[in-house]
């Protein structure tokens, strides 16, 4: 006689749900185990008013000029108070000698702003870095950090003037990750594609750019990229030089902002 087959007995759906909720649970918790752990956002409060001291407005001033004093990007001041680095693009190739027009940096003062004269000390142009050098009174001076130990998913912070000219000279700080640690080249799908600018870069060295999820606008090229825990600056805001070479194929804007690594700052300012 054949054995009949045993009747299963009814499963409770509730009992069930209660597994699946279980399993879930215990799935996540092995998860949240393998993960390191993350570290709170540094509060940028404390740190923000002394960086903001630090930086500065490059620019030209021309007395006969309306307006006579012009702004044209974003620097910070290192070393003994009396050196400013900024993008080399930032600074203009040539100045109008015959109506007398001076480099130097822009400071806010009070609801306008005063111009100090600066001396164009060293260009890099590989990097787009610039070293200008004030007399008189030392400003207080930011610290240069060592660029080659920031890591990917990094918290970062700048603070420069975006859109100078028609906002005022406020200093704007934003909050970045650093996203990626890549070529300053974009790579090209043929050499026709290719345009005299990337053509020069890929003859020359290649070296790696810092690209940020945070966005700079017009008027931040310069600007100090910090460590918002200790104020080492790491990195130096490109917005126009480095996105033409990586993005020449985007028309709009991307909202992805580049650096240029701090330990080239560091070389330029050995060329003294």
């Amino acid at each position: 006689m054949p054995l009949r087959n045993r009747e299963r007995a009814p499963v409770n759906p509730s009992f069930q749900l209660q597994r699946r909720r279980a399993a879930v649970t215990l799935a996540t918790l092995l998860l949240a185990a393998t993960l390191p752990d993350r570290a709170p956002a540094v509060d940028l409060r404390a740190i923000v008013p002394t960086i903001k001291r630090s930086v500065v407005g490059v620019g030209t001033f021309e007395r006969t000029r309306s307006p006579s004093t012009v702004f044209v990007g974003t620097g910070f001041v290192v070393g003994d108070g009396l050196d400013v680095i900024t993008n080399a693009h930032v600074v203009p190739a040539t100045l109008s000698e015959g109506n007398k027009e001076q480099l130097g940096i822009v400071l806010p003062d009070g609801e306008g702003v005063r111009f100090r004269p600066a001396e164009l000390v060293a260009r890099d142009n590989e990097h787009d870095l610039a070293h200008l050098r004030l007399s008189g009174t030392p400003l207080p001076a930011l610290e240069l950090g060592d660029s080659d130990t920031v890591e990917e998913g990094q918290d970062l912070a700048l603070t420069g003037f975006p859109l100078a000219m028609a906002l005022g000279l406020h200093p704007a700080t934003h909050r970045a990750t650093l996203a990626a640690i890549t070529p300053i080249v974009r790579p090209s799908l043929g050499a026709r594609s290719l345009d005299p600018r990337q053509i020069a870069a890929l003859q020359r060295s290649p070296f790696n750019i810092f690209q940020l999820d945070g966005t700079a606008y017009p008027g931040n090229s310069g600007s100090p990229v910090y460590d918002p825990a200790t104020g080492k600056v790491v990195g130096v805001i490109n917005a126009v030089f480095v996105k033409g070479l990586k993005e020449t194929a985007i028309t709009a804007p991307s909202g992805i902002t580049y650096a240029i690594p701090a330990n080239y700052v560091r070389d330029l300012l050995r060329r003294k």
